[in-house]
């Protein structure tokens, strides 16, 4: 004996829908769904909401009626989505009982209705994920090696025709990185100078041994804080302006502008920046020097009784000529890893001004980064040669 069981969804307005489910010996059959009303744009608002009434372990077929008044590609669109939904829950849909015109519309829809449940999320593990920052720094590490090939096959002629270089250029960043940082880099030597007296002081002092504070601030000073110091602040600094202003050009298309004129960008743009840099940092670095060693000598002479006569005048004793040359070397090598790494970010600006703001902050992560990587590599080659 088959029976029909009827539910009526209530409805606010115009369209309705109706559930008629047919059972047969107590088990659901099919789930039929009618639409009646005016099923358009301006009354979709009071569709209610469509639960599928499918009993537990049940499987029934939906089909579809239709008493709609009107209809357009709005309701059929809602419709589309709640066949996708029907489906996706395993169920079949039975479209022989609709008119044809709306059938029609309601399979164009299904084909080209695009799925907007987003796709689940997994986590890449660590391996995975440790695998991809080793292959983006591989990347970068080519890109910077890369740059470097540039700098030495279009630089080196430079060298040596030097009436090519452009001189102005070169003369307005060595002002811009080297004078106008003169007033960062030797407060905050001083004051690194004055922190190793002290913390030096504390502890000869305990041994009476005093004196031996210009021994500690002239060998660290000269060897390592000096010139690690003054790159560290060039590399916030002018690095990252660098990267900024080169970042700017980019989107600003002033950079392919120069090269449909035929002007080389990195004579004009990287090359004094690179080269202005590598004269500027080493004299920074002596500047440094000087600024944190005049900071221990002031701790030294108000804090542990070592005069400015004694402390200058055993200062050559201690610390030699070497040791200041062992310390300037690396300025240049410094210099020229903070400008390219600084263009190299600049150029690789695409898209918006917020990937300037971006390539700025790598930028200065990089050049920080790299600086202290080549200062322990250079103490290890030192330890390695006896100095």
């Amino acid at each position: 004996m088959t029976t029909a069981a009827e539910t009526i969804i209530p409805a606010t307005a115009t369209p309705q829908v109706r559930w008629l489910h047919d059972e047969h010996m107590g088990v659901q059959q099919n789930a039929v769904l009618l639409l009646s009303g005016d099923w358009t744009i301006r009354s979709l608002n009071h569709v209610p909401k469509v639960d599928t009434p499918v009993k537990e372990g049940a499987k029934p077929q939906i089909v579809l009626r239709s008493e709609m008044t009107a209809f357009d590609g709005s309701a059929a669109l809602v419709l589309a989505r709640w066949i996708r939904q029907w489906r996706a829950a395993g169920l079949t849909v039975d479209l022989s009982e609709f008119p044809s015109r709306e059938t029609g519309l309601l399979t164009l829809l299904d084909e080209r209705l695009v799925d907007s449940t987003p796709s689940p999320i997994h986590k890449p593990s660590l391996l995975a994920r440790l695998g991809e920052v080793a292959v983006d720094q591989w990347h970068e590490a080519k890109s910077f090696l890369s740059f470097l090939g540039e700098l030495v096959w279009r630089g080196f002629p430079l060298l040596l025709a030097f009436w090519r270089i452009r001189w102005r250029a070169v003369l307005s960043e060595i002002e811009a990185a080297g004078v106008r940082a003169l007033g960062i880099v030797g407060l905050l030597s001083f004051m690194i100078g004055m922190v190793m007296a002290y913390q030096g002081g504390a502890t000869l002092e305990n041994y009476g041994a005093n004196v031996l504070i210009v021994n500690l601030v002239g060998i660290i000073t000269l060897r390592e804080m000096g010139p690690l110091l003054a790159a560290i602040i060039v590399a916030g600094r002018t690095g990252s302006s660098y990267t900024a202003q080169l970042g700017t050009m980019r989107i600003t298309e002033e950079i392919d502008a120069l090269r449909a004129i035929g002007v080389p960008p990195f004579e004009i743009l990287i090359f004094p920046k690179v080269l202005a840099l590598a004269l500027t940092l080493p004299l920074l670095s002596v500047f440094a020097d000087l600024m944190g060693l005049l900071g221990g000598a002031v701790v030294a002479n108000y804090g542990y009784g070592v005069s400015f006569s004694v402390f200058f005048q055993r200062m050559p004793e201690v610390v030699s000529l070497t040791t200041l040359w062992l310390g300037l070397i690396k300025a240049p090598v410094f210099a020229i890893v903070i400008a390219l790494i600084g263009c190299m970010q600049g150029l690789r600006v695409r898209g918006s001004a917020a990937e300037v703001g971006r390539a700025t902050t790598v930028s200065v992560v990089q050049a920080i980064f790299m600086v202290i990587v080549i200062d322990a590599a250079f103490s290890v080659l030192y330890n390695l040669m006896g100095y």
